[in-house]
């Protein structure tokens, strides 16, 4: 019942940030810098990180905030929430700087651990995915909501696999068996990949790079209430607030969980 009631609340800040975003893309009327590990950040993220901050501390002001955003507090001092909001204001920095579009907010609530609840919004197509821990993962896209799953691959069909539209496809080429036949569908930012997949457009998204803990949040639940699963390059699960970095190791985005994933994708 608790999430039930935040899902809309939460729903409506990402589309109210994410909108917020794409007022400003179109306008230009933003500036870029650099952060220390030299990723880049626009006054536009840190405008939808103001928006969804407001949202949360009004809605759960018991609840504490992870945010890509804001600094990270110490480890001992968040190691035992029980529950927090995990948030990537805009997810596709690099897409929103390239004007393809393909930019996100992104907001996860982890409980004990785990994603229990995400919402991933996308304003070019003002399309929300959804999730709660137990009732299924929904795309919607104004009144119209629908349930979505992963694709149910037959080994005889071609792999086909999210890309980046900037990351070069070598590093994916070499951890695919030869012979294998194999779809690449190009699209930016990390959560709408993922999603892809959830929804079925997509059998998986191989992320080699740095990302933060804010970049699988919301979609791992997505992604699992539709039937799929977020691993590491070894295929251990990810883990959630557990180290003084919230840096992810490479991961895969799987599509039907019974393939045998070893087989069709194989770790140097």
């Amino acid at each position: 019942m608790f999430l039930s009631t935040l899902l809309e609340p939460i729903k409506t800040a990402a589309k109210q940030a994410g909108d917020r975003l794409w007022q400003l893309y179109q306008s230009g009327d933003f500036q870029q810098n650099t952060k220390d590990d030299q990723s880049p950040v626009t006054t536009a993220d840190l405008a939808a990180n103001d928006i969804i901050m407001q949202h949360l501390q009004e809605l759960t002001p018991d609840i504490p905030i992870i945010s890509e955003e804001v600094q990270l507090l110490p480890l001992a001092q968040r190691q035992h929430w029980p529950r927090y909001w995990l948030i990537d204001p805009m997810d596709g920095t690099q897409e929103f700087i390239a004007r393809s579009g393909d930019f996100a907010v992104s907001i996860a609530l982890v409980e004990h651990g785990w994603p229990a609840l995400g919402v991933i919004y996308w304003p070019k197509e003002q399309i929300l995915y959804y999730a709660t821990r137990g009732h299924g993962a929904f795309k919607q896209l104004g009144s119209k909501i629908r349930r979505i799953q992963v694709h149910q691959h037959q080994l005889q069909e071609p792999l086909r696999v999210a890309v980046s539209r900037r990351q070069a496809r070598e590093p994916i080429e070499q951890l695919l068996p030869e012979g294998q036949q194999v779809q690449y569908i190009p699209l930016g930012s990390c959560s709408l990949k993922s999603c892809l997949v959830a929804e079925g457009g997509a059998d998986c998204y191989v992320r080699l790079g740095p990302t933060g803990e804010w970049d699988t949040g919301a979609v791992h639940i997505i992604v699992e209430e539709a039937g799929g699963k977020i691993l590491d390059s070894s295929f251990a699960p990810l883990s959630y607030n557990q180290r003084e970095s919230l840096a992810n190791p490479d991961f895969i985005v799987l599509g039907q969980a019974a393939l045998p994933w070893p087989k069709l994708i194989q770790p140097q």
